[in-house]
């Protein structure tokens, strides 16, 4: 399940981030998922729910995560969506987008000192 294992990272990279900026509060954390890396979304979601659940930095904070579609290219000038055979020449594409999983935006509150 490595589900919870990415939750956790996702956890983790918004906790340093928040304490680097010295945030009072996590409000979101916005991540990139491509479909090809085989991971479900709403799984995440939950799993890293149950994480944040005792950390009071994390009360009211929400996941968001956003599907990215494939893009693939290939060799012969090929360039679109078509992961397993070259519309135009049946080789093989290259996925060059679609695997990631990016945190693109954590946004915090920092209550004046």
């Amino acid at each position: 399940m490595h589900e919870y294992s990415i939750a956790y990272d996702l956890y983790a990279t918004a906790k340093k981030a928040a304490h680097e900026h010295h945030a009072d509060t996590v409000k979101t954390i916005r991540v990139d998922v491509g479909k090809m890396a085989m991971v479900n979304p709403d799984q995440v979601i939950f799993l890293f729910d149950t994480i944040k659940e005792d950390d009071p930095l994390f009360k009211d904070a929400v996941l968001e995560c956003n599907e990215v579609a494939p893009e693939t290219t290939c060799s012969c000038g090929y360039s679109g969506s078509e992961i397993f055979v070259c519309p135009k020449c049946g080789a093989l594409p290259e996925l060059v987008r679609g695997r990631e999983i990016v945190v693109t935006n954590i946004e915090i509150e920092v209550k004046d000192a």
